[in-house]
C-alpha cells in the first residue's frame, strides 16, 4: 500500500504536468481534450480484457509489468527531442490508461487472498487513505515542481514513483491471489474464448443486487466527472483573483474527512469483526451526492467546509464498502467483475465530462451538478429500497 500510495502522487502529480504540456506543446486546447479521452478509452478496454488476463497471469506479475510498463514509457518522453515528444504523449495517454485500470483490478481483486477474508475491509481501508493523501500531495506539489525544475523533473518524478511501486511488489512474499481460474474448473481450451466474455456478467447476476451496485458506481462516476469538471468553472466565479484558491481548499478538506471515514471504518471492523456492507454502499453514495450538490449552491464559508468534509467522508464509505463487496466473489468471476466494473466506471466518467463540458457553456454548475448527481442519488435510493427489502426477505424467512 505504501508502493501504491508513492505511485498514486506520481499519477496525480502528472495529471496536472501532463495536461499542461500538452496544452504547451501543441498551443491547443484540443489536444488536451484527445489525450484524456485516449487515456480514459484505454481504460475502458484494458476493463473489457483484465478479467481474461487474470485467468492466465498472476496479479502479481500484472501489477508489477503494469507498473514497468507505465515507467518505461516516461522515458521516450524525458529524453525524447522536442519534434517527437507529442507521439510520445499519446503513447503515454494510452499506456497509462490501460495499465492504470488493470493494476487496479488485479490489486482489487487480490487483496482477500493478500490479508484474508476477514481483513479486506482494512485492507480497503488502508489503500483509500494513502491515496487520498497522494492526491492531495499531488495536486498541491504540482504547480511547485513544475514552475521550479520544470516538465522533464516531473515526468523523471513520475518514473521514479512507477520503481518504487514496482518494486515493493516485487517483495510481496504472495503471489498476490494466484490465477483468475484457480478456484474454478478448468475451461476446456476450445470453450474459453466463448466462456471468457459472459463471466462477469454472470457473475452479478449470481449476487442479488450486484448488477444494481455496479451500474450505480457507473452513474457515480458520471456524478464524479460534473463536480470535477465544474470545481475550477466555480472556484472562478467565486474569486477572479485567485481562481485556484477554492479548488485547492476544497479537495484538502475533502482528503481530511476521506482519512477520518477510514479511519472509523478500520476502528468499526477491529471492533465488531465486520465489514461496510452493500448498505454502506447506497447510503454512503446518497450522502456523497447531496454534499456535492450543497457545495455548489453558495452556502458561506463554514456551512462549506463542513459539506467539503462531510463529502470526503461519504466517498470514503463508498469506496470501502464498495470494493469489499465486490471482493466477496469468488476468486475467478471477482477479477471479471472488478474488470467490468472498471469499464462501467470509466464509461460513466469518460461520458460524463463530454456532457458536462458542453453543459457548463450553457447552464451554472450548480445546475449541472445538481441534474449530474442527482441522478446518482436517485438510483442509490432505488438500490437502497431493494437491497432493504432483500434483507427483510430473509429476515422473516423461516429457518431451514
Amino acid at each position: 500500500m505504501a508502493g501504491y500510495a508513492v505511485s498514486s502522487y506520481g499519477t496525480f502529480l502528472n495529471m496536472v504536468a501532463l495536461n499542461l504540456f500538452v496544452y504547451e506543446t501543441t498551443g491547443r486546447a484540443l489536444a488536451m481534450g484527445l489525450f484524456m479521452a485516449l487515456r480514459l478509452g484505454a481504460g475502458f478496454l484494458a476493463g473489457l480484457v483484465a478479467g481474461g488476463l487474470l485467468a492466465r497471469f498472476t496479479a502479481k506479475s500484472v501489477m508489477l509489468w503494469t507498473n514497468v510498463a507505465q515507467g518505461a514509457v516516461m522515458v521516450p518522453l524525458i529524453l525524447a527531442p522536442d519534434g517527437w515528444r507529442t507521439a510520445s504523449l499519446f503513447a503515454v495517454s494510452v499506456v497509462v490508461g490501460a495499465c492504470g485500470t488493470l493494476f487496479m483490478v488485479s490489486l482489487r481483486s487480490s487483496v482477500p487472498e493478500m490479508v484474508g477474508e476477514e481483513r479486506r475491509s482494512w485492507a480497503n481501508s488502508l489503500s483509500v487513505t494513502g491515496r487520498s493523501l497522494a492526491m492531495v500531495a499531488g495536486f498541491a506539489s504540482a504547480g511547485v515542481v513544475v514552475s521550479l525544475v520544470g516538465y522533464t523533473a516531473a515526468f523523471v518524478v513520475d518514473l521514479a514513483t512507477f520503481a518504487v511501486c514496482a518494486l515493493t511488489v516485487a517483495l510481496l512474499p504472495v503471489a498476490g491471489g494466484g490465477k483468475g481460474r484457480s478456484d474454478a474448473a478448468p475451461a476446456k481450451e476450445e470453450d474459453g474464448p466463448r466462456r471468457r466474455s459472459p463471466v462477469a456478467f454472470a457473475a452479478l447476476a449470481a449476487v442479488p443486487g450486484l448488477g444494481l451496485m455496479v451500474g450505480l458506481r457507473g452513474v457515480d462516476a458520471l456524478g464524479s466527472s460534473s463536480h470535477n469538471a465544474a470545481l475550477p468553472v466555480h472556484s472562478a466565479a467565486l474569486d477572479d483573483a485567485h481562481p485556484a484558491l477554492f479548488v485547492s481548499a476544497f479537495w484538502c478538506l475533502w482528503a481530511v474527512g476521506n482519512i477520518v471515514a477510514q479511519q472509523v471504518i478500520q476502528r468499526y471492523g477491529r471492533r465488531t469483526g465486520r465489514s461496510v456492507g452493500a448498505a454502506g454502499f447506497g447510503y454512503g453514495t446518497c450522502v456523497m451526492s447531496a454534499a456535492f450538490i450543497l457545495a455548489f449552491a453558495g452556502f458561506p464559508a463554514a456551512a462549506t467546509v463542513v459539506i467539503a468534509l462531510v463529502a470526503g467522508a461519504a466517498d470514503g464509505l463508498t469506496e470501502v464498502s464498495y470494493t469489499s463487496h465486490l471482493q466477496t466473489l469468488p476468486a475467478g468471476p471477482r477479477a471479471h467483475a472488478f474488470g467490468l466494473s472498471a469499464t462501467v466506471e470509466n464509461l460513466g466518467f469518460g461520458a460524463g465530462m463530454i456532457a458536462v463540458a458542453a453543459a457548463l457553456e450553457h447552464v451554472s454548475p450548480f445546475a449541472v451538478v445538481g441534474w449530474s448527481h442527482g441522478a446518482a442519488l436517485t438510483v442509490a435510493v432505488v438500490f437502497l429500497v431493494r437491497t432493504t427489502g432483500r434483507r427483510r426477505a430473509r429476515a422473516a424467512a423461516p429457518a431451514p
